[in-house]
């Protein structure tokens, strides 16, 4: 007698990282929920020191002319990255290409080529921002990184992106003043104090 092929118990197939990720934002509203380097990873909410350095920055990006009808300054839009089949970050501020819209790809990301500049805030999961990001950002050929490291007290400011990173890393302290590459489109300077005075709890 023949025995009869026993069955394991039923697995679902895994779901694909993007799914996950979406279903992580529905179960932590607030959250950040981004895909880099193939690992989802997951930002608690910010807080008002994070939020006001942002404006701080905001501000003078608007005065410069950037919110207009060749650039838009923006917070929170999804960015799709070249480094993983389904990799995509969020970054807190962006400069972009007014046409945005026109270069959606998918999950509420946009093509990486309409961004000029991306900037980070730092918060607990500064690591992050100062290498995952790196990385990816530069893989994606963004222009201009920025990170507001609050952690150290410093600014940083990447930019020629080229394979796993950026040619030129410049750390600004506190009493300096950075002018950005007017490939943003319009000459910005940031008074490094006023943002870290901004951002510190």
């Amino acid at each position: 007698m023949s025995a009869a092929a026993v069955e394991g118990p039923h697995r679902p197939e895994p779901l694909p990282l993007l799914e996950e990720a979406n279903k992580l934002m529905e179960q932590h509203p607030g959250y950040r929920v981004e895909i880099i380097g193939g690992v989802i990873t997951v930002a608690p909410p910010p807080d008002a020191p994070h939020g006001m350095a942002l404006t701080d920055i905001m501000i003078p990006l608007m005065e410069a002319g950037l919110h207009s009808k060749e650039t838009k300054v923006v917070q929170g839009i999804g960015l799709w990255l070249p480094t993983g089949p389904e990799d995509y970050a969020i970054p807190d501020l962006a400069v972009v290409d007014a046409d945005i819209l026109e270069h959606l790809i998918e999950n509420n990301c946009y093509d990486p080529m309409s961004f000029r500049l991306v900037l980070e805030v730092t918060s607990s999961n500064f690591n992050n921002d100062l290498r995952n990001k790196v990385t990816a950002y530069a893989e994606a050929k963004v222009p201009v990184y920025v990170v507001v490291n609050r952690k150290h007290g410093r600014v940083h400011v990447l930019t020629d992106p080229v394979e796993g990173g950026y040619d030129t890393h410049r750390v600004h302290a506190p009493g300096e003043h950075i002018t950005l590459p007017e490939t943003i489109g319009a000459e910005v300077t940031l008074d490094v104090e006023a943002v870290l005075a901004a951002g510190r709890p």
